[in-house]
């Protein structure tokens, strides 16, 4: 049950916000009370907790099972962590982003947090990997790469920003992805991943 709930509420918050949806809108959808909701969870912002907690841990996984695969090579596990975030980036839609950064500021820190530790843990490791592999530039450290990752995710996926540039997180974090990793490819890395990607 809490489980469903949970599933239910990241549906509807990432679709239309935190502050348009109501407990009574979720408890209806999921077709309980209101006081089988609360039973579980105390407020609309704990449910906002759990539900950010669950979506890292279902990144987190998945990340995790496309890194650990030792038979891609580097531009496969790329793709593999690039189309991964920007998936479960899309059903998110920029009210959702901008309710949570107003009205429940301590879990967008959270969330700013665990993107961070998502990022250095995944895409850290892959950097140094490639770097081995001549697939990145030797002439730019991976920690510095990722603060730039890290610096671009941050300023542009923000409410203000996106609305200004006219994007959805989905649409930034593509171009963010494009940029920066295109930029940190070795010479000649793109002619070698498209043509490991034709075989």
């Amino acid at each position: 049950m809490r489980s469903r709930m949970v599933d239910g509420a990241r549906r509807h918050f990432f679709a239309h916000g935190f502050r348009g949806v109501t407990m009574d809108d979720l408890a209806a959808e999921l077709g309980v009370s209101k006081k089988t909701l609360y039973s579980r969870f105390e407020s609309k912002t704990r449910l906002l907790e759990a539900v950010i907690d669950e979506q890292f841990r279902r990144v987190g996984e998945e990340c995790l099972r496309i890194t650990s695969d030792t038979e891609a090579g580097f531009p496969e596990t790329l793709r593999g962590l690039t189309a991964s975030m920007q998936r479960h980036t899309a059903e998110i839609q920029p009210p959702f982003i901008k309710d949570m950064r107003q009205e429940a500021p301590e879990i967008f820190q959270r969330v700013q947090r665990l993107r961070r530790e998502h990022i250095h843990r995944f895409f850290g490791e892959l950097m140094a990997r490639g770097r081995k592999t001549g697939f990145i530039r030797k002439d730019v450290p991976p920690q510095v790469i990722i603060e730039i990752l890290l610096g671009a995710v941050e300023s542009i996926l923000n409410p203000a920003r996106m609305e200004e540039l006219g994007l959805t997180p989905k649409t930034g974090l593509e171009m963010i992805m494009k940029v920066v990793l295109e930029g940190a490819a070795a010479p000649g890395a793109r002619t070698q991943a498209e043509t490991s990607s034709e075989k």
